[in-house]
């Protein structure tokens, strides 16, 4: 990675570090407009390293992802501009994660030496956390769902990421098993934000620093591929 994309980098963070502090204060139309510059950097690291990458195949999916990635990024806080149909707008956001996770996991699988121990790693705890969150929770039937497959297809992810890094460790399988991690912690404080019934600002930092920086290490790992 030369110094521009480090630049880059820097002024996605600053960007996101905005849209924070300008949703905070419920100017939600500057928000969305903020998180959706945001995101827009860390597609086109991920652009830029898809072009210089040698694994095309590995990179196309993940790039394809980042991509998913921003438009839920921007659906998910258009539900606070459209309030009446919120809910909606949100399913759809989480949707967009959802197939950008799928398409994560579908760039992973070929690189896994030991794909169904970890499947089953990932399965196990994926399921722990869901039944800790339904029996602690009140979440609709729609969002248990979406939640279902959700949380299954973002901490399988995760857990072949680690199992390539641990079978294979260099910067690329470094960088994204690190991506995989803050994104799956950032998930679980969202939820726990959002569906806990008590709110906090502290939290909303923690979820939407600790995903960005994850999109950024996936997309960045991409230049090691």
């Amino acid at each position: 990675m030369d110094t521009k994309i480090i630049l880059l980098c820097v002024l996605g963070m600053l960007i996101q570090a905005a849209f924070i502090a300008v949703e905070h204060k419920e100017k939600y139309v500057g928000a969305v407009c903020l998180k959706g510059s945001a995101s827009v950097v860390f597609v086109i690291i991920g652009a830029i390293a898809y072009g210089a990458a040698t694994n095309t195949a590995f990179a196309k999916l993940v790039f394809i992802g980042l991509i998913l990635g921003a438009v839920g990024d921007i659906l998910l806080n258009l539900r606070f501009v459209f309030e009446k149909i919120g809910q909606k707008i949100f399913l759809l956001g989480i949707a967009a994660f959802l197939a950008g996770h799928i398409l994560y996991l579908a760039a992973l699988i070929p690189q896994s030496e030991s794909l169904w121990l970890c499947v089953v790693i990932g399965a196990v705890i994926a399921a722990a956390i869901l039944t800790y969150i339904f029996k602690t929770m009140e979440v609709k039937t729609s969002f248990k769902i979406f939640g279902i497959f959700y949380i299954g297809a973002v901490v399988i992810m995760t857990a072949i990421a680690i199992g390539n890094l641990i079978a294979a460790p260099a910067t690329a399988t470094w960088l994204y098993a690190i991506g995989a991690v803050l994104f799956t912690v950032s998930d679980i404080v969202l939820i726990f934000n959002t569906f806990s019934g008590t709110s906090k600002f502290s939290l909303r930092i923690t979820n939407l620093s600790l995903y960005y920086i994850g999109q950024l290490l996936i997309a960045c790992s991409l230049f090691f591929i």
